[in-house]
């Protein structure tokens, strides 16, 4: 999965499946959540609350980035690098 963004010891991941919606994996230590691009929210998986709301933050800030992330791994393209949480 290629890593589209690190901060505060969070890595966020994008993995192109065609049978889902869009996505990304926010993994913090042994926590992982899978979070829609579409509405912005959790779909699956658990973390701390404020890990949570970092990245949900962060996606939030970066929506159209995330969708463009999508589209280029739709179409076998590494995806750009999105700039952290600051």
């Amino acid at each position: 999965m290629p890593v589209l963004s690190k901060f505060y010891g969070i890595v966020i991941r994008m993995f192109f499946t065609k049978s889902f919606a869009p996505h990304f994996h926010a993994i913090y230590r042994d926590h992982e959540l899978v979070v829609g691009i579409d509405d912005i929210n959790v779909i699956q998986g658990q973390a701390p609350g404020r890990v949570r709301d970092m990245v949900l933050e962060w996606a939030w800030n970066h929506q159209a980035e995330l969708h463009e992330a999508w589209r280029r791994c739709e179409n076998s393209i590494p995806p750009r690098a999105i700039k952290p949480l600051e």
